[in-house]
């Protein structure tokens, strides 16, 4: 009974004070009246980007331009940047963003070292002799115990020519709540920033993982025993303070490699390292040889940046350019954009004002379909080029679509067989540089006195080719717009290798003399059904009913699916050089 009396006293203590002091209410209870006020939101975690950059005068502009549009607060950005052993004018270049940077970004350190200009012990500039190798991880040591010192949460470590395309990188890095992950970077080959296989010594092992991971077969926050490049690290973790690039673990005995030290000592702290490939993040350049050069390494990221370029935010470097003429290698090019998307755009009255009639019975020999007007839009972009070629005089060009990457050397493997055909004098129109091969039961006819080269036979796409003026006044005097088919497909009508005579007895004469390089030295993007695969050709309208959408290439994927394995006896054999194709080569080593 005591707690009822209990309460029961409380309850007349409480009408008496009411009664004897009428504000006693007032001041032991407050009534909210306004509505409360919301917390406001968490700042950013604390992040410090490290740039190692050497010899870096080819990307930094690219690079740089990167690390500026990412969508994460400056004011929550510290940056950690070290130069030393240059030939070429890093320094200067990183000195002078570094000053703009000062005032945008929370913290910057600068470590320039002028002198010496290389290592001893190396080769040259593409060479990791040990001296290298312990040198920068040193550097990299110093920016992990710098970030841990500003008390930062999380330090991105990405390396001085890897462009990070995607602004939302490190908040989706961040958001998979890991302790070290890395974004899955592209490249013109198989090659990336992570192994999925490795040996007891730490080498890197070939695994049938690897493939479908890169080729986003597989997609997710996949563990691996090896990610390098660029990569993000959280320190807020525990583990993370038993992470070190330098001294290497004591029980590390294999090879000096920084990558390698930093793997094993991961291992050692139980710190499991993870490779992300949910979205596109990046690009990175192929590793050169040991014996190449900087003037080898910038030819090369010219391949990174057309590969970055095909991405809607491209990595622009702090100045742009105009579309302009360029003349290189004797071959004059017209520097444009090729939209087939202007195709979309004409409606019907425009498309029989320009005299444009599609050909009697035409259909797409895979989806059975009538021509499109994406179709349309990349015939008329083509056949402009032509004219302007014969307008301004134009000896030779070469014509590349906006969707293409280059096999490595491009620029000196063209110009030597441009070279070799003008000391044989080949009596030329039109030579592929990329395309899809479509007769594949017999080889083509190789070219006598010109290395890799062949005669071509029927082809798909228009990559890319050399056109000369003679070949371009034969395109333009067969009169296509009265009788339009794809471009790609009347290409080899003209040099009188389409298989079907319907087509061919459309037009004469068909004496366009069109050859093909062997191997190829451009490929496509990406193929159908592959992440960032879009068409502006199969997926449009059909030419004469506007309000008819089409979407075939989704079902009927063979037009622009990769090119079929070739059988032996159907093989090219052609004199020169003959790399392995990087595009789709099967190399994902270091």
């Amino acid at each position: 009974m005591m707690p009822a009396i209990g309460a029961v006293g409380v309850g007349l203590l409480l009408a008496l004070m009411v009664a004897l002091v009428p504000n006693a209410i007032s001041d032991l209870v407050t009534l909210v009246q306004d509505p409360v006020k919301p917390e406001s939101s968490l700042l950013k975690p604390k992040v410090m980007i490290a740039i190692l950059a050497r010899n870096a005068a080819h990307s930094l502009p690219h690079y740089l331009g990167c690390i500026d549009r990412l969508d994460y607060p400056k004011e929550r950005i510290a940056i950690w940047a070290a130069t030393d052993h240059n030939v070429d004018n890093t320094t200067a270049m990183l000195r002078e963003w570094l000053k703009r940077a000062q005032s945008l970004y929370h913290y910057v350190e600068w470590r320039p070292m002028e002198d010496p200009r290389s290592y001893t012990d190396e080769w040259g500039p593409k060479h990791w002799p040990p001296s290298r190798f312990n040198h920068v991880m040193k550097l990299r040591q110093a920016a992990l115990k710098a970030a841990r010192e500003r008390w930062a949460d999380y330090i991105l470590f990405a390396d001085s020519d890897n462009l990070l395309t995607n602004p939302q990188v490190l908040n989706l890095l961040m958001a998979e709540n890991l302790t070290l992950v890395a974004p899955m970077l592209e490249s013109r080959s198989l090659y990336s920033n992570f192994w999925c296989g490795i040996t007891p010594q730490g080498y890197y092992k070939r695994t049938p993982d690897y493939q479908p991971i890169r080729e986003w077969k597989r997609l997710g926050c996949f563990p691996v025993p090896m990610v390098h490049s660029t990569f993000l690290l959280d320190l807020r973790r525990d583990a993370s303070r038993d992470l070190a690039f330098y001294p290497p673990h004591p029980d590390y005995s294999w090879a000096f490699d920084d990558i390698m030290v930093f793997a094993f000592s991961a291992r050692q702290a139980d710190v499991q390292m993870y490779l992300c490939n949910r979205e596109h993040y990046g690009f990175l350049p192929v590793p050169l040889k040991a014996q190449q050069n900087v003037d080898d390494e910038s030819e090369s990221f010219i391949h990174t940046i057309t590969e970055a370029m095909n991405l809607p935010d491209q990595p622009e470097a702090s100045s742009g350019q105009e579309d302009q003429d360029v003349e290189h290698d004797g071959l004059a090019g017209c520097a444009r954009h090729a939209d087939s998307r202007c195709g979309w755009a004409l409606n019907t009255s425009q498309l029989q004002a320009l005299g444009i009639e599609m050909m009697p019975d035409y259909k797409d020999p895979y989806s059975g379909r009538v021509l499109t007007r994406g179709e349309i839009g990349c015939f008329l972009s083509h056949h402009s080029t032509w004219i302007q070629v014969v307008e301004r005089g134009l000896q030779k060009i070469l014509v590349l679509e906006d969707d293409v990457r280059f096999e490595p050397r491009f620029k000196r493997r063209l110009q030597a067989i441009m070279d070799d055909i003008d000391k044989a004098q080949l009596d030329w129109d039109l030579i592929y540089v990329g395309r899809k091969r479509m007769q594949v039961q017999q080889p083509e006819r190789s070219v006598d006195g010109v290395n890799n080269l062949v005669e071509a036979d029927y082809s798909y796409w228009t990559l890319g080719y050399a056109l000369s003026q003679q070949g371009a006044r034969k395109l333009l005097d067969a009169q296509p717009f009265t009788r339009m088919l794809p471009v790609d497909e009347f290409l080899p009508v003209m040099f009188n290798k389409h298989p079907n005579a319907d087509y061919m007895s459309h037009f004469e004469p068909r004496d366009l003399k069109a050859f093909s390089v062997e191997p190829l030295l451009i490929y496509p993007t990406h193929y159908t059904g592959e992440p960032g695969y879009i068409s502006d050709t199969e997926t449009s309208t059909i030419w004469d009913d506007e309000a008819v959408a089409t979407d075939w290439d989704r079902q009927h994927a063979r037009k622009t699916a990769q090119q079929d394995s070739i059988r032996p006896v159907a093989q090219n054999s052609v004199t020169g050089d003959s790399p392995p194709p990087a595009a789709r080569a099967s190399r994902d080593e270091l």
